[in-house]
C-alpha cells in the first residue's frame, strides 16, 4: 500500500489508564494528523485498559494489512513499587516487536514518567504534546517505508 497522505490509514491504540493524560495525547495526535492533511475517517482509535495491553492490539493492527502506521499512546507513572519497570519495559519491548514483525511503523508514544507534573508538561495543547509528536513520527515513518 503506497502511503501518500491522501491514502494513509492510521490506527491509534490508546490506554484508558491515566486517561486524564492519555485523552490529551489522543487530542494531540488528532491535531497532528489534521495538520498533515488527514481526515478523521482515515483514523481508527482502539482503547485498551492499560499500557501493558497495547502491544497485542498494536501487533494485530499492524499485521492486518489495513494500516500504514500504528500509533501507541499511554502514560506510565512511577510509584513506590517496581510495577512501573515491568509495565514500561514490556510495553516498549512489545511495541518494538510488533513493528519489527509486521514491517509497519508502530510508534512508541507511551510516556514513561517519574511524576504527574511531568505528564502535565508533556500533554499540553501545543506542538510539544507527546501524542502530537508520535503522530507526526507515524506519518513520516509510513511515508519513509512506502518509499523504500
Amino acid at each position: 500500500m503506497k502511503a501518500s497522505k491522501d491514502f494513509l490509514r492510521v490506527a491509534i491504540v490508546v490506554s484508558r489508564y491515566n486517561s486524564e493524560y492519555t485523552d490529551r495525547l489522543l487530542d494531540g495526535a488528532y491535531r497532528a494528523l489534521r495538520d498533515e492533511g488527514l481526515d478523521s475517517d482515515r483514523v481508527n482509535v482502539i482503547r485498551v485498559p492499560g499500557a501493558f495491553e497495547i502491544p497485542v492490539v498494536a501487533a494485530k493492527l499492524a499485521n492486518s494489512g489495513e494500516y500504514d502506521t500504528v500509533i501507541c499512546l499511554g502514560a506510565v507513572i512511577r510509584s513506590d513499587t517496581p510495577h512501573f519497570e515491568y509495565v514500561a519495559g514490556e510495553a516498549a519491548r512489545g511495541i518494538m516487536q510488533a513493528s519489527l514483525d509486521s514491517g509497519v511503523p508502530v510508534i512508541f508514544g507511551v510516556m514513561t514518567l517519574n511524576t504527574a507534573d511531568q505528564a502535565e508538561v508533556r500533554t499540553r495543547n501545543d506542538d510539544s504534546n507527546r501524542g502530537y509528536e508520535a503522530a507526526k513520527v507515524g506519518v513520516e515513518m509510513a511515508q519513509t517505508i512506502s518509499n523504500i
